[in-house]
């Protein structure tokens, strides 16, 4: 279904995915199907420009993580735009190689609460709130009243998760249990590679 305006909405969810956890797929699922878009992708990024390199699982690996676990997802896909992409990935140089590939479709931005308060820091900020709209999910802490009446900015009521990717890999490292914090089949993959270890 399209909006009234006759576009598709794709919202898109940038992330490293290292791994893919509930938290994320709470979130993708909440903007695809409580808000007015009609679908997310989640674009695997190979590296963001503001992390640091080194920690990166295999982009590829991490790319398989996302497809296992949205596998059976509505209005949910995974996208690997971003690897033939120039590296790091800025998020306006996709958004503009999308919407040359996809004119029918309206991309919105997807971010946490805590990229909006570094949100300054990115190539060409400026150029990507005149030209997107920006649905912002909340993060524990995230001050972000300066963007509060922004009219390019969507403040949603996607529940809170303070899940990360980061305490999710030191557990595995501890070898201690991640049941339910990642899907199965996303268990089974690491597991089955060793990741993490």
């Amino acid at each position: 279904m399209a909006t009234a305006r006759g576009k598709f909405k794709t919202g898109l969810f940038f992330g490293s995915y290292n791994p893919i956890h509930t938290g994320h797929l709470i979130i993708a699922n909440y903007m695809a199907n409580h808000t007015e878009l009609n679908e997310v992708w989640l674009i695997v990024s190979p590296h963001n420009p503001l992390k640091d390199k080194s920690g990166l699982t295999n982009m590829y690996d991490r790319l398989e993580m996302a497809k296992l676990a949205t596998e059976h997802a509505e209005n949910l896909r995974v996208s690997d735009i971003e690897f033939a992409l120039p590296q790091p990935s800025y998020t306006i140089d996709t958004l503009t190689y999308l919407h040359e590939k996809y004119p029918e479709k309206e991309f919105v931005l997807i971010m946490g609460a805590d990229n909006l308060v570094s949100f300054k820091k990115w190539k060409n900020y400026e150029v990507l709130l005149k030209n997107y709209q920006i649905f912002v999910y909340p993060r524990p802490g995230a001050n972000v009243s300066e963007w509060e009446n922004h009219p390019s900015i969507t403040f949603t009521n996607t529940p809170l998760m303070e899940i990360s990717s980061t305490f999710i890999r030191k557990a595995i490292k501890e070898k201690k249990n991640v049941q339910f914090f990642l899907p199965d089949k996303v268990i089974a993959f690491i597991e089955g590679k060793g990741m993490y270890l």
